[in-house]
């Protein structure tokens, strides 16, 4: 007798446990570090605005490094160039569990968040586009409105206090992570200075011997510290943007187990590096970044010239219209069904708080207007749609905070102590605690 073919799970339903633990645990650490970089932009904020706003640029533009290797980089350039490598190292450890263990590891899993965050990148681009096309300014910051920054969305959501499901949540997370690799491939095919191909061959031949210590099981920061950094001043001689080295290092380490092996690569690496990156490595970057002048003329120049104009509307309006038409659309393609316990509203305010788009869209502003007065002009409208979007995503993720409340209290609900939901047991009795994230390879 063949067996019964297996019910799909609802979108938006209820996770796995395994894939639970792990986005708990990324979400937590994502969260405090949201709150750090609120915490840098607004003394950012405050002192380049304050009588004390000379020693901000001051210490901003001093130069250190090895000139001789080409590293003669100012404070904020060494953030930028240099710290967020770190982020996008930890951006492509997730990037790489998703795909060998988490939601896009198949295309039935993948289709839906991959064709929302598409949507979600490309819809906010053509509306910058538009907006620069129509009052004659320059297209180099089409980019600047396309990616989330999760750390900073979920930050607004231990402030405005929510129980978002942790589903809802899940996908959020899923988004940013398609949104980090589009934008480090946007990054490196079209923010690219001149060239040196000696160097690009070198940095190419670094993570190829990356890659072989993998594969042959090496173990041992002292050989991966090194050659990281050694890749990772390559790249950057090379032209490149020195992060597209973390993000290629991310997606090289291992995230499956070996027989015996309590954490992968990956996982150690991400356990190590995530703290450093949420908690200092990005809000030191927020603080050198977000110092801009928030006058009267300065805000009315957002609101009367196309490039930041562009960037407000394409970070705002595109954004919510790109997830929830793409989300809604794909839903609809793929036959999935929304959770009844969800409503379409819900993937709206989601849509709205992916609006938020801090960090990335600070560093895309950055290449695409260096060193130019448009340039703070769109730093200024980062922050005011981020700022919008936050706002807007709180009154509309408030209004629904009685039924997440419902439905966090019956994901977390324990009453016989045993570590595991009471929801998971009774949904699926076959789940053991052999199940769990930690406790068995090939997670």
């Amino acid at each position: 007798m063949a067996a019964a073919p297996r019910s799909r799970s609802p979108f938006l339903g209820l996770l796995p446990w395994p894939e639970r633990q792990a986005v708990a645990r990324a979400l937590r650490t994502e969260t405090v570090g949201g709150l750090v970089l609120l915490a840098a932009a607004v003394v950012a904020l405050v002192w380049a605005n304050s009588p004390l706003a000379s020693s901000y640029s001051t210490l901003r533009d001093i130069h250190f490094g090895i000139p001789a290797l080409g590293l003669d980089l100012s404070v904020g350039h060494w953030t930028s160039d240099g710290l967020l490598t770190v982020f996008f190292l930890v951006a492509g450890i997730e990037l790489k569990r998703e795909l060998v263990v988490g939601s896009l590891r198949t295309p039935a899993t993948a289709a839906l968040p991959v064709i929302a965050a598409a949507c979600g990148m490309a819809v906010p681009a053509a509306f910058y586009a538009a907006t620069a096309a129509a009052g004659g300014g320059s297209m180099d910051g089409w980019a600047v409105p396309m990616a989330t920054d999760i750390a900073f969305a979920l930050a607004v959501l231990a402030v405005i206090s929510t129980h978002l499901p942790t589903a809802l949540r899940a996908f959020l997370l899923t988004l940013a992570v398609v949104d980090d690799l589009g934008a480090i491939l946007i990054i490196a095919l079209f923010f690219t200075s001149d060239l040196n191909y000696w160097a690009l061959a070198g940095a190419l031949a670094g993570l190829v011997v990356f890659y072989l210590l993998q594969r042959l099981r090496v173990r041992g920061w002292w050989w991966y510290l090194p050659l990281g950094v050694t890749v990772w001043a390559l790249m950057y001689n090379g032209g490149i943007h020195a992060t597209v080295a973390g993000v290629a290092m991310g997606l090289i380490l291992r995230t499956t187990r070996d027989k015996g092996e309590q954490a992968s690569p990956g996982e150690r690496t991400g356990h190590l590096l995530h703290p450093l990156s949420a908690g200092v490595c990005v809000p030191l970057f927020a603080l050198f970044a977000a110092g801009v002048s928030v006058s009267g003329d300065a805000l009315g120049k957002v609101f009367t010239t196309p490039e930041p104009l562009g960037v407000v509307i394409g970070l705002v309006a595109g954004k919510i219209l790109g997830i929830f038409a793409g989300t809604y659309l794909a839903a609809r393609f793929t036959r999935a069904q929304l959770n009844p316990e969800l409503a379409w509203a819900d993937v709206f305010g989601l849509a709205t708080l992916a609006g938020i788009g801090f960090t990335v869209a600070l560093l895309i502003g950055e290449l695409a207007f260096p060193g130019t007065a448009t340039g703070e002009h769109v730093k200024a409208a980062v922050l005011i749609a981020s700022l919008a979007a936050a706002l807007l995503a709180a009154l509309l993720l408030r209004r629904r905070n009685t039924v997440y409340r419902r439905l966090y209290e019956e994901e977390n609900l324990d009453e016989d102590a045993d570590g595991i939901p009471d929801i998971y047991q009774h949904s699926a009795p076959e789940l053991t605690r052999a199940e769990r994230p930690d406790q068995g390879p090939g997670q």
